[in-house]
């Protein structure tokens, strides 16, 4: 059983920073996706179980970067020169996994999800 807490949204304004926690346990791979009003739910990071790979999307490569603490149960998104179109809930996901080294950027393959955090860029 796996347990999602997020936190650290905000408003912010164009150019600036923010840092995404998720509180979770468990041998998971863990994504990070985001939905617009009127846009369908959009995969914007991932990261395996070991955290030592990770996939991105084109949208955010170079500007945000997932990593996880496994001690302290916790993913973060480091979300930097952020744009307006950046504004959506976001939400992290985790899968249930017996892979040390794999991501996964399907919505569909992710079992347990958390409650959204609230992200709005002021342009």
């Amino acid at each position: 059983q796996v347990q999602l807490v997020e936190s650290g949204g905000g408003l912010v304004q164009a150019g600036g920073s923010l840092r995404l926690s998720c509180a979770a346990s468990g041998r998971t791979a863990m994504g990070w996706f985001r939905q617009a009003p009127g846009k369908e739910r959009e995969f914007v990071a991932a990261i395996s179980w070991s955290g030592g790979m990770t996939s991105y999307a084109d949208s955010v490569k170079g500007r945000f970067t997932m990593f996880r603490d496994n001690a302290k149960n916790t993913v973060y998104l480091q979300m930097n020169r952020l744009k307006a179109e950046d504004t959506a809930v976001y939400y992290c996901a985790a899968k249930m996994t017996t892979a040390l080294a794999l991501t996964h950027i399907r919505p569909r393959e992710y079992d347990y999800w958390g409650q959204g955090t609230q992200v709005t860029v002021s342009s």
